[in-house]
């Protein structure tokens, strides 16, 4: 997982470099609470209805997303947007190492990307 600063990649620049290497990007926008990310990666990720909106069902679905990737051939970048706020709730720090799990689960086939704003 890398993590960038917003003035230093813009959004658009990091979806153009994952699109050139021919990755397929999906991108988490920016909530403030733990509930609305959790959310926002089940709905940016089309996570199955069963999604129960916790870091365990994060961590589950993130496994299966990965499998998903090697499955079609086509890997992923996901580019996690995160407020100034939410960087501080302990969720942050919780979050981040079930994504960095998640990639090195699935090695090649997902990047996970955080932009700090």
């Amino acid at each position: 997982m890398k993590i960038f600063a917003a003035d230093t990649w813009t959004l658009e620049e990091l979806r153009d470099q994952a699109h050139d290497a021919g990755r397929r990007v999906l991108v988490i926008p920016a909530a403030e609470s733990k509930k609305a990310v959790l959310a926002a990666f089940g709905d940016a990720l089309d996570f199955s209805e069963h999604y129960g909106i916790n870091l365990d069902a994060l961590n589950d679905s993130l496994h299966d997303f990965a499998d998903a990737a090697a499955d079609d051939g086509r890997p992923a970048t996901v580019i996690w947007q995160v407020p100034p706020d939410f960087r501080s709730d302990r969720a942050f720090g919780l979050m981040c190492e079930i994504l960095q799990d998640a990639e090195s689960y699935a090695g090649t086939d997902l990047n996970i990307i955080t932009v700090c704003l």
